[in-house]
């Protein structure tokens, strides 16, 4: 039976993912290029990927996705932001605007989401990565040679949920309407 097919969002961010490991992980790039011409080394390319280990168990769906972006638009107008077009807009004007959509999906996202730093040092603090470090966690970046361990400059501390609890739906809900258009009487 074939792996059902993952949802628009979930495939958008892996491409995202993809197009930078490309860019500048050459061993990636030449896997992918492998893949690309046998199918049958696309099971390599997985592991480089995504390495086997426990992690936080996904959402079902991609509705989890659409519910905090709702969310985020409910709170903090977050949408709203990013489709307004602010080249027309003093620094001043859009300074103001971005406290008022960062306050509200900070409160968002605070409610719903538990995010922590994937390392606790300081940026700029000397780290050593053993072999077997999580890919996922920890994106080389700079001359990248040889095989680990590592020796390295943190440049950031990275971002990793531990949380995530969002509303249950009530009834039929369309998890693509992020925000109901609003129409005033009267």
């Amino acid at each position: 039976m074939p792996d059902p097919e993952p949802p628009f969002l979930a495939r958008l961010l892996f491409a995202w993912v993809c197009f930078f490991r490309v860019l500048f992980d050459g061993r990636f790039a030449a896997r992918a290029l492998a893949a690309r011409d046998d199918p049958a080394k696309a099971t390599g390319l997985v592991t480089v990927l995504r390495p086997s280990r426990p992690a936080i168990p996904p959402p079902a769906d991609g509705n989890a996705a659409l519910q905090l972006l709702s969310i985020l638009q409910r709170e903090g107008r977050f949408v709203d932001f990013l489709q307004q077009d602010i080249d027309a807009f003093p620094d001043k004007e859009v300074g103001v605007a971005a406290r008022v959509v960062h306050e509200g999906c900070r409160k968002a996202l605070r409610a719903h989401v538990t995010i922590e730093p994937v390392r606790r040092e300081d940026e700029g603090a000397r780290v050593k990565l053993a072999a077997g470090f999580n890919a996922d966690e920890v994106k080389l970046i700079g001359e990248v040679k040889g095989e680990p361990p590592y020796a390295g400059v943190l440049r950031h501390r990275g971002w990793k949920t531990t949380r995530l609890e969002l509303p249950s739906f009530v009834g039929e809900h369309d998890a693509n309407v992020l925000a109901p258009a609003e129409v005033e009487l009267g």
